[in-house]
């Protein structure tokens, strides 16, 4: 089992910057991939960044150039830099850990932070 829990989530301006925290703890080892993920309301929810095996990144193009996803190993925590916000990433954003075991694929989630851009 892994247990998420993020934090820096808010309220901010067009143009303005946020930085969400997810600190994973349990099984970490397991963990392969570590992910943001959004909803806004009324929309399905989508990958935003994700750290694959603690290397390569990957982006969704809506917010390439704009958001960077980094990780602490020895925090056990991850980390999405939110620059320029637009009103359109008002969401609830969602910590996402992906564990293979034993050639299982397990997903865990955290419990959302929600993220309002607005003037």
């Amino acid at each position: 089992q892994v247990q998420l829990v993020e934090s820096g989530g808010g309220l901010v301006q067009p143009g303005g910057s946020l930085r969400l925290s997810c600190r994973a703890s349990g099984s970490i080892a397991s963990i392969n991939t570590m992910g943001w993920y959004r909803q806004a309301p009324g929309k399905q929810r989508e990958l935003v960044a994700a750290i694959i095996s603690g290397i390569s990144t990957k982006y969704a193009d809506s917010v390439k150039g704009r958001f960077t996803i980094s990780g602490d190993n020895a925090k056990n925590t991850v980390y999405l830099q939110m620059n320029s916000l637009k009103s359109e990433d008002t969401a609830v954003y969602y910590c996402n850990a992906r564990s293979i075991v034993a050639g299982e694929q397990y997903d865990y989630w955290g419990q959302g932070t929600q993220v309002t851009v607005s003037s």
